[in-house]
């Protein structure tokens, strides 16, 4: 009898114990104590092009969620391979971020690369993709690409042009382009993002351009002419511009932004980084930004976005091979 007033201490006190232990229980999980300080991505893109923009405004949205901060950092050169092997061998804790499109995949077929593109990395949210244009100056001879693929036709290497570096979207996609239209020779001259073409193209340094839609405002305004687009249908900016593809040239490019973080990720890391950048891509002002620069906004987990960058790097490796290696 003496026990009883015991039991029924405990009885009572049981369902509070309990609520006690799923309150703190996750704390000694990896993922209830993540972050627990600021979190480094980096754009391994030049300040203020389209790559940089959208994932700074992506990143201010997702730090809301994550309750740390998002720390950018732009490490510019070799086709996003400097970038994205400033996070190669880190702990794989989460804090190390970068982001980067399949023009990684491609360096890694033209360059050898001290990293493995799929090997070494952990995929975590593909969250959207560039819009990619081919542009002459406002003073340009060239009204259509019709017209400047006829003249490259009877004028072979007179043209130069200019893309975000070898094996860029830029570079790959006008590559193809020229080769299904039977137009081989033109002198590509690299740059290191979509500001520094802009400016080459203004000044007269160059006959025409292929990248990012950092030059939107420049056509707006009227020192640039849009003669056409890589995205599968016309650009709501730009209605009036026609697809590549519509063009009978049989290319559409795009180059998805994947973010990552390095190989071995844990799992309820890639969760929480995930849902954060999910979350994010409902930011009023990231949709903003997207929609000023001309670029869809996309989503696929981790899984997914996992898979479709093991697809990607075969795929590029075929492009690669007949439109740049071969070509040489």
């Amino acid at each position: 009898m003496s026990k009883g007033p015991a039991l029924y201490r405990i009885n009572r006190l049981l369902p509070v114990v309990i609520m006690v232990g799923l309150l703190f229980a996750p704390l000694t999980g990896h993922s209830a104590y993540f972050p627990k300080s600021p979190i480094t991505l980096v754009i391994p893109w030049g300040a203020g092009g389209a790559t940089d923009v959208t994932i700074r405004s992506l990143s201010e949205a997702a730090q809301k969620f994550l309750g740390q901060p998002i720390v950018i950092e732009n490490r510019v050169g070799g086709g996003s391979a400097v970038g994205v092997g400033s996070i190669i061998g880190k702990k794989p804790d989460g804090y190390n971020l970068v982001v980067t499109t399949t023009s990684l995949h491609r360096n890694s077929y033209i360059n050898k690369l001290p990293f493995d593109t799929v090997k070494d990395l952990t995929p975590i949210i593909l969250v959207g993709a560039h819009l990619h244009g081919i542009l002459v100056r406002a003073d340009s001879p060239f009204k259509s690409l019709s017209d400047l693929l006829n003249y490259a036709r009877s004028n072979p290497k007179k043209l130069n042009y200019m893309a975000s570096g070898i094996g860029t979207g830029g570079h790959i996609a006008w590559e193809e382009t020229a080769y299904n239209a039977g137009v081989l020779l033109f002198v590509h001259i690299p740059s290191k993002g979509d500001q520094e073409s802009s400016l080459a193209l203004l000044g007269g340094h160059v006959d025409f351009i292929v990248t990012t839609a950092g030059w939107i405002p420049l056509v707006e305004s009227g020192k640039l002419r849009l003669l056409a687009i890589y995205g599968g249908t016309r650009s709501k900016l730009f209605p009036a511009v026609p697809t590549v593809n519509e063009l009978g040239y049989r290319v559409i490019h795009q180059d998805p932004l994947v973010i990552f973080g390095p190989k071995g990720l844990d799992p309820p890391v890639i969760k929480i980084l995930q849902d954060a950048f999910h979350k994010a891509q409902d930011d009023p002002r990231f949709i903003a930004v997207m929609g000023k620069l001309g670029m869809p906004i996309m989503y696929l987990d981790a899984q997914g976005s996992a898979k479709y960058w093991a697809n990607a790097y075969l795929e590029s490796g075929e492009k690669v091979h007949k439109f740049i290696l071969d070509k040489k």
